[in-house]
């Protein structure tokens, strides 16, 4: 039987609705304005086109890398390293997580070192992690999972903190395990704060791919943008980072998806 809906229940999803448009048409509209404040910057000399390129520039630099497949072979390459990036850091990091919950001691022992070691800026270890690895894939997905593990590890952690007291009394009160706190209170009422690790974890991981490219990479767009900042072809350095962006948004919305699909079960 297909339920029927109030008035008021209509009116409150036309309501949601025409906000997400609107959200989604500003969105349009921020990016649209900067490419034409952009491009007429350049034209009317507020900006010089050679230092600071213009779309039309990138776009059709990015055209012309299209014809002989160049510029999908660069992208596909550091796709392909921030999804494992992204994936082993993210997995790597819920499970360090959930043991330093399991292990409450080592959690407090190991608690000051996490945050020295996301202060640490990783490109400053580069020498000594491409010495350690090779100068290679490794190297890459080396860095990648110094920047995001840890980031994944604090911030799926604070979710697991979070989690209410009462709640956890009550389970203990009826003889529940560890383990099963874990599985039926703290891991589910956590997704939010997971999701939320997630999204920051994308940034990070494509931050730790392109630092790698910039130190050992031979493909991909950060070589891309490293070759075109030392040969001065900024219209390629611009349209890397306009693929760059454009990968990046994907794997954001993707996640955003991810949500989605939790917030239901959730629900359901």
């Amino acid at each position: 039987m297909i339920p029927v809906l109030s008035d008021e229940h209509k009116a409150y999803i036309r309501e949601k609705t025409k906000e997400k448009r609107t959200v989604s048409a500003l969105r349009a509209a921020i990016i649209l304005l900067f490419f034409l404040l952009w491009e007429a910057f350049t034209r009317i000399g507020v900006l010089d086109p050679f230092i600071f390129s213009s779309p039309s520039r990138a776009f059709r630099c990015l055209y012309r890398m299209s014809l002989d497949g160049t510029i999908f072979r660069h992208a596909a390459v550091t796709f392909c390293e921030a999804a494992v990036g992204f994936l082993a850091g993210t997995v790597c990091g819920i499970l360090i997580a959930m043991l330093l919950w399991w292990f409450p001691r080592a959690e407090k022992v190991l608690d000051p070192y996490l945050v020295v070691i996301n202060s640490l800026p990783k490109i400053a270890l580069g020498p000594v992690i491409i010495v350690w690895v090779g100068s290679g894939y490794s190297s890459i997905l080396t860095v990648t999972l110094l920047v995001s593990v840890v980031c994944t590890v604090i911030g799926v952690l604070s979710g697991f903190r979070e989690v209410d007291e009462e709640k956890l009394t009550l389970l203990r009160s009826f003889g529940a395990k560890k383990r099963q706190l874990f599985a039926y209170a703290v891991f589910p009422a956590s997704i939010p704060a997971v999701i939320s690790a997630l999204k920051i974890n994308v940034g990070m991981t494509w931050v730790g791919v392109i630092v790698g490219e910039f130190l050992v990479s031979r493909s991909g767009l950060g070589y891309l943008i490293v070759y075109g900042g030392q040969v001065f072809r900024m219209d390629l350095v611009m349209g890397s980072v306009l693929i760059l962006c454009a990968l990046a948004g994907v794997m954001y919305y993707a996640v955003g998806f991810a949500e989605k699909k939790a917030k239901r079960f959730l629900a359901d």
